[in-house]
This record gives structure tokens, C-alpha cells and sequence, in this order.
């Protein structure tokens, strides 16, 4: 235990809640666990409150992390939108902008819009940059995890190896945190409604299809951010769909909210895109409903797979396609394709959180960088 970062990870990952569980866990003697203690009270970083119940002598006070030490700017990219959100440091939304700019507007046009709704909400509430902990970025494609820059996104156009840290920072003046969207509300899911879990899957199906993996508490990105990328895995029975990426036969190209739109279309019932489709489904419209548990049971094949290699604990289904026939179609498929031992404890649930998913799981990255043990030890060394 080297310092007061230390002690903080304890108390952030509830692993210790009062100073006699740290000096449990830690071994450290009484006086330096209180001296570490009272310095993360000094910085504002952590709270005493209440009191927690001991099996002998007086109550402890519940040492807590201080979510309202700083605030956190939240965007959320999607393919038609952008929502921009300030938050305190466990992703509870202050005040939140709904900015209608598409991805396929570009880097530049969509980071501006950002920037300055950033600044608004920023203003509007009376709130500094030193007071910003930092803005996480949410975008529908892969991440380079070494450069938080994108990573060949099929579905976005001109935003390849663009430095989105250097645009906001430029702009806002606070460090940046850059993610795939599925990434951050696998980690919002797991962090808020499953935080036992040791393995868990979050399916997007929006405008694109892809998967957020969470094991042992940590987003999985693969060697280059490119993991969970299912919605270009190719399927049997469908070359002649021409995906968005360029290639034919994606997952995407015929279970995606696009591709579902596109059907509903052909039937007569004018869908432009996923969010129409989600319009659809929550009126209880029956050709949604038919043809979105349809993309199920083709999403449900590949995600068998990922259960098989994965084996997480829950598969939680998210995205504007979340719906009760989404869910039917992919347990139909699902578990008839995988061994039964991969899905003796499998559980498959729409998200309970709905797009708060994503900023909650956007301000458990930044608490995770910015609130380190490495980053306090560092800060509280220069006080």
C-alpha cells in the first residue's frame, strides 16, 4: 500500500468501509491508515457518514467516495444525434443537451457541437473546468485503448485515427476519455445493475450492432479496441445485403435497427432509422414486433458463440431495438445453439438502464483514470 490512492481504491471498490477494514485489509498500522484517511478527507475525495454497525465497541463511522468531488462531461455519439450530459462522479445526469448532429457530419462539425453545448451546460450551472474531472466521449465504433482515437469505424466516415483528445481538450481545456459506446454501458450495466457479476456481455442493437464485455469489473477492448465487434461477423443466407462497412452478408446489414427499418419500409410503414423503429415498438406496432424478433434469432446465433468463448453470467440487451421480441428472439436461438454448461447460469435481460447505461458507465471510466491510485498518490504528493 504505497499511499492514499491506495486506501481509496479500498473504499471505491467497497473493499473496505470503515478505518478498522482498512487497517484490516491493509496490515498498515493505525497511525498511518488514519494519516492517509485524513488526508483523502482534506482533498474532498472521500466522506464519513452514518455510522456502520460493528459486533463489538462503538460504531465506525462508513467511510464513502465523494461522488460530488468534481463533475464529469458525458457525450453519447450516435449515428443521428449527439446527447451531451453533466454528471457527478457516479454518472448521476445534472443537466443534460440533446445536439442534432449526425456522425456522418464529420469529426470537426460534431466535436464543435459538443465543445459548445459542453460549455453551456457548464455555464448554466455555475460550474468551473477546474471542477470538471474530465469529458468521456462515447462513439459507435472501435477505440484505439493506446490513442482514445477511432479505430477504422465501419459506420463512420472521415473519423478514422481522428485526435478527438486534442480537439476537446483544445476546446474545453480538460483531459479527455474516449470510448466505444457498447463499451461504456456494458461497463454502466455491470457497475450499476450487476455489480457481482464476474463476466458480462451488453448487446447494442441501434443504428449498428455490437457487444460491450465486462470481466472482472474491466471493459475487455482487445488488442486494439476492436472487441465485441460482432455486427460485421458474417451470416449464412444473407451475401446479398450490402452492409454500411462495404462488405456483404454482416450480422449488421440484416438484424441491424437499419435493416429492420428498411423492412418495415418495404411493408409499407416509413422507418428511416433505428429510433423509428424503437417509435414503432413502443406503440405495439405488429410488423415491428415480427420483424425485430426476427434480427433476434440472427443476432441470437452469433451471440451463442460469444457465450460459448465468454461464458459470462448475464447477457443484457440494450440499444433503441431493446424490446420484449428482441429478447424472445435471441433466447430462441441462443440457447438451443450453445452447451447447455455455457448457459447453466446464463442471464438474459433487457437493460434496466436504457441510454443512462452509457454516461453511467462513461463516469465510471473517468473515476477509474482520473481517481487511480496511481493519479491520487501523484496529486496528493504535489499538495
Amino acid at each position: 500500500m504505497s499511499g492514499p490512492g491506495d486506501v481509496l481504491d479500498l473504499i471505491r471498490e467497497r473493499r473496505a468501509f470503515t478505518r478498522g477494514d482498512v487497517l484490516e485489509v491493509t496490515g498498515l498500522s493505525r497511525m498511518t491508515v488514519a494519516t492517509r484517511i485524513d488526508a483523502l478527507l482534506e482533498a474532498g475525495l472521500i466522506i464519513e457518514s452514518g455510522t456502520e454497525k460493528v459486533t463489538a465497541g462503538r460504531p465506525s463511522r462508513r467511510l464513502e467516495f465523494n461522488t460530488a468531488h468534481a463533475h464529469v462531461i458525458a457525450a453519447s455519439v450516435n449515428t443521428t444525434h449527439t446527447t451531451v450530459a453533466l454528471t457527478d462522479l457516479a454518472g448521476q445526469v445534472v443537466a443534460e443537451d440533446r445536439v442534432d448532429v449526425a456522425v456522418a457530419d464529420g469529426p470537426d462539425a460534431t466535436l464543435d457541437a459538443i465543445a459548445q453545448h459542453a460549455a453551456r451546460l457548464l455555464d448554466d450551472a455555475g460550474i468551473t473546468r477546474d471542477a470538471v474531472a474530465a469529458i468521456a466521449l462515447s462513439i459507435p465504433g472501435p477505440v484505439d485503448p493506446d490513442t482514445d482515437r477511432p479505430s477504422q469505424p465501419p459506420i463512420m466516415p472521415g473519423w478514422d485515427a481522428y485526435p478527438i483528445p486534442d480537439h476537446l481538450n483544445g476546446a474545453l481545456g480538460v483531459p479527455v476519455l474516449v470510448s466505444n459506446d457498447a463499451d461504456a454501458a456494458a461497463l454502466g450495466e455491470q457497475r450499476a445493475a450487476h455489480p457481482g457479476s464476474r463476466a458480462l456481455c451488453f448487446i447494442k442493437v441501434s443504428s449498428g450492432i455490437g457487444t460491450g464485455i465486462v470481466l472482472g469489473g474491466r471493459v475487455y477492448r482487445g488488442a486494439d479496441g476492436g472487441a465485441g465487434d460482432i455486427g460485421h461477423v458474417k451470416i449464412s443466407g444473407h451475401g446479398d445485403l450490402l452492409c454500411q462497412c462495404g462488405a456483404r452478408g454482416c450480422l449488421a446489414a440484416a438484424a441491424s435497427g437499419r435493416a429492420v427499418a428498411r423492412s418495415l419500409t418495404a411493408l409499407g410503414k416509413p422507418a428511416a432509422s433505428a429510433s423509428d423503429v424503437g417509435a414503432y415498438l413502443a406503440d405495439g406496432d405488429p410488423d415491428a414486433a415480427s420483424l425485430t424478433q426476427e434480427a433476434g434469432r440472427l443476432i441470437g446465433e452469433v451471440v451463442a458463440t460469444v457465450v460459448s468463448l465468454l461464458n459470462p453470467s448475464e447477457v443484457v440487451l440494450g440499444g433503441m431495438l431493446a424490446s420484449p421480441p428482441l429478447l424472445a428472439g435471441v433466447r430462441e436461438t441462443l440457447y438451443p445453439r450453445s452447451l447447455p454448461r455455457a448457459t447453466r447460469h446464463l442471464s438474459i435481460s433487457q437493460s434496466t438502464l436504457g441510454e443512462k447505461a452509457t454516461v453511467v458507465g462513461l463516469a465510471a471510466m473517468v473515476v477509474e483514470r482520473e481517481y487511480s491510485a496511481s493519479a491520487v498518490n501523484a496529486a496528493l504528493a504535489r499538495v
